[in-house]
Parts: C-alpha cells; sequence; structure tokens
C-alpha cells in the first residue's frame, strides 16, 4: 500500500486537488443537462410562485371566499402544464357559486375574466420571461416550443418542450463576441 500512496502523491504533485477530475467522457454533459435542468425546475417554481401570488391579489379583490386557499392551489397546479391552471379554476368559481348571495354570474364572469388575464400573463409573459432569465431558452423559443412540439407529438410534447429546451439551449455554444 506505501507504494500506491507514493504513486497517487506523484501524480497529483503540484496541484491542490486530491484526485484526478474524472474521465469519464460523459461527466461534462450530464452535468450540463441536470444543470440546465435544474435551472428549468427553478424557472417553473418562480412561474408558479408569481402566479400564484397574482391568484391571491385578483381573488382578493374580488372579496372570494378561501382566497388564499385557491391560490395556494393554483400555485401548486401550476406544476401541471396545460391543465393545471384550468384545474385550479375550479375552486374559485364553486366558492363564489355556493357561497354568495346576489348577482352570482356576475362574480362567476369575473372569477373567468381573472383567469383569463392570469393564464394569458403567465403564457405570453411571465412564462417565456422566466424561462429566458433562468436558462438560455430565447423567448420565440419559449413560445412556440410548446406549440411545435404539441403538434408533433400531442400531448406529450407540450409536457416536455420546456425541459427539452432548456437542454438543448444548454449545449449551444454561446455566440462570439462582436469584433
Amino acid at each position: 500500500m506505501p507504494y500506491q500512496k507514493d504513486r497517487l502523491a506523484a501524480r497529483n504533485q503540484g496541484s491542490f486537488a486530491p484526485f484526478e477530475p474524472s474521465r469519464d467522457p460523459l461527466d461534462s454533459p450530464l452535468r450540463t443537462a441536470g444543470g440546465a435542468l435544474m435551472n428549468w425546475w427553478r424557472a417553473v417554481t418562480l412561474d408558479a410562485l408569481i402566479v400564484g401570488i397574482l391568484w391571491l391579489i385578483g381573488l382578493e379583490l374580488l372579496h372570494v371566499p378561501l382566497a388564499p386557499l385557491w391560490a395556494a392551489l393554483a400555485a401548486i397546479f401550476q406544476f401541471i402544464p396545460a391543465f393545471g391552471p384550468m384545474l385550479a379554476l375550479i375552486g374559485p368559481v364553486l366558492s363564489v357559486a355556493f357561497g354568495e348571495e346576489g348577482d352570482t354570474f356576475f362574480h362567476i364572469a369575473m372569477v373567468l375574466g381573472l383567469y383569463a388575464i392570469i393564464a394569458a400573463l403567465e403564457g405570453l409573459l411571465i412564462g417565456p420571461y422566466v424561462l429566458h432569465r433562468t436558462t438560455r431558452v430565447p423567448w420565440w423559443a419559449a413560445l412556440l416550443g410548446p406549440i411545435v412540439l404539441g403538434i408533433l407529438l400531442p400531448p406529450w410534447g407540450v409536457l416536455i418542450a420546456p425541459p427539452l429546451l432548456a437542454v438543448i439551449y444548454a449545449f449551444r455554444r454561446p455566440a462570439p463576441p462582436p469584433i
């Protein structure tokens, strides 16, 4: 064993690292893909938090019963692509329909309008912006990627498009700086 320690010491002489860097050819690509997926998860979590806050503000302004509960559920349902926001709508609509007296249809229409505003903001502004800021996915790809993959691979394309785009753009080499 002393001989093996001497060989390791001689090999690492002059460096501070006790071990050699990994020579596994998959190590760097796996780190790149893992980092991209972690950044995508951060983007999805931040997106859900923003949507939950928007729901809370809107439901409180509309005086919907149990507004914090419905906003928290909307944030959690935001993790489910495509169908999550629709599931988040059920609770506030039922709460307004069975909890208020007066012009129930007007209040339901207001909750549906709030849903339309939040869905449009999230799909066109918040989602692509947050994905672009945490990963290197450009806005146009974040907008068009789920649409194109949804057409090519229904319904799985919509589900896998954002993380797939994050991994693809993580492997792109940065453009050389202009001279």
